[in-house]
């Protein structure tokens, strides 16, 4: 088994219960939810000009590689109606893998850890709640570490323990 932290978001539609879907999905289909996050509220990042997002970090016992897990991402992203048009658009949902076990891996399809996870609030708060102690497995830094010197300062706003 492989622990995996992923980071789900949505800013279109029924927030929560994209997440929700998303939750149930992935342990229907990936592993079992060992731990999630509360619910954040997050302004948008890249494109600014959209609604703002829920985020949720999950820690997944998976059985699956690094890659099934990516496609079990997509399919759960296909499952709510995910429409990719804009790179960092609006969208029904989003699920990214932040962490596979303590795995490096750069593909032309998947890199992990996430490339922008340093620079990420609303994916670092979330996490820093699941592992702070989680060490970064290609910068040595712990996730706490990670949020305490992220460069960005958008707004996350804790909004439920759901």
């Amino acid at each position: 088994m492989s622990l995996a932290y992923l980071l789900l978001g949505s800013n279109l539609g029924d927030r929560r219960a994209h997440l929700a879907a998303a939750r149930r999905t992935l342990a229907a289909s990936a592993g079992r939810v060992v731990a999630a996050s509360a619910l954040y509220e997050t302004a948008a990042w890249g494109v600014t000009s959209q609604p703002a997002f829920l985020n949720q970090a999950l820690a997944l016992d998976t059985a699956l590689t690094a890659p099934a897990l990516l496609a079990a991402c997509l399919a759960a992203e296909q499952d709510r109606g995910r429409e990719r048009r804009t790179r960092w658009g609006a969208r029904t949902l989003d699920v990214d893998i932040l962490l596979f076990d303590s795995e490096i891996i750069t593909t032309p399809a998947l890199s992990i850890p996430h490339p922008r996870l340093p620079e990420r609030r609303f994916a670092l708060l979330p996490l820093a709640e699941l592992a702070p102690q989680l060490r970064h497995p290609q910068l040595g830094q712990t996730i706490g570490e990670l949020l305490a010197a992220c460069p960005d300062q958008l707004p996350v706003v804790r909004v439920s323990a759901d």
